[in-house]
């Protein structure tokens, strides 16, 4: 599932689609010069929208207005802890600054979990996550997530640490088995907005009692017409499409 998962990740980016017609047309352009012409014209014209946000933004809504930011303020059921979702930490090999982390532009998964420990000391923090890197070096999200947490004071006995998931199922599935875990009490899941859809469907696949706690939101509310980005456009179509293939992916295979 893994490898299933890092190719899925290949074929929703759109640059790759680009890349796919550039060299179709450069295969056609002596034998088949007219295909090779449209070829090259449609990767053009397909670069260029790409860049359009309020497109993949619209896409991006649908899956953040699934779940709603949740009061800060936790209201009743108290809960026993936060499952914090990898995927906000660079890979292991940029982590190599003495007492710095290194965070990505998912960062919020990490970052809102203090401001919830302040209101609610008493919160157990579990974090899964293991290397998601293909050809994975020796730190392991969880170890780097271990000291991002520490550094921001958080207490070493209030962690929890899952490193062998690579998988947003396998998140589910294997933190249920960390000790001192009960998937009996309230928990709740911090992830981006856009991936909490998928988050929220395997927890709750494998049993868990689970309350949405969404970070991270990138569509807004509304985006102007006129906003046009090619490098954050780009960005939001891989995230808008990575998410809606692997939700797809996930009822398919019965994980969702």
């Amino acid at each position: 599932m893994f490898i299933t998962s890092k190719l899925l990740a290949f074929l929703t980016q759109p640059l790759a689609w680009v890349a796919l017609l550039i060299t179709a047309a450069v295969c056609c352009v002596r034998t088949r010069p007219v295909w090779g012409s449209r070829f090259g014209w449609t990767a053009l014209v397909l670069l260029l929208a790409l860049g359009w946000e309020p497109l993949p933004d619209a896409l991006l809504r649908q899956l953040e207005k699934q779940y709603p930011a949740l009061n800060p303020d936790l209201a009743a059921p108290p809960y026993a802890g936060l499952v914090v979702l990898g995927g906000a930490l660079e890979p292991a090999y940029v982590w190599t600054t003495p007492g710095q982390s290194a965070l990505n532009d998912a960062a919020e998964r990490m970052t809102e979990v203090l401001p919830l420990l302040r209101k609610q000391p008493s919160l157990l923090v579990l974090f899964t996550g293991g290397e998601g890197e293909l050809f994975g070096g020796d730190l392991s999200e969880a170890e780097q997530a271990k000291r991002f947490f520490i550094s921001q004071g958080v207490a070493p006995g209030q962690l929890l640490l899952e490193s062998a998931s690579r998988t947003t199922y396998e998140n589910a599935l294997l933190s249920k088995h960390v000790p001192g875990v009960d998937v009996s009490r309230p928990w709740l899941v911090v992830t981006s907005a856009w991936h909490m859809p998928r988050a929220m469907a395997s927890f709750r696949k494998v049993g868990w009692n689970v309350t949405a706690y969404p970070v991270d939101f990138r569509a807004g509310e509304h985006t102007p017409w006129s906003q046009y980005n090619m490098d954050e456009g780009v960005r939001k179509w891989r995230i808008a499409l990575h998410e809606l293939f692997g939700m797809l992916a996930y009822r398919l295979s019965g994980r969702a």
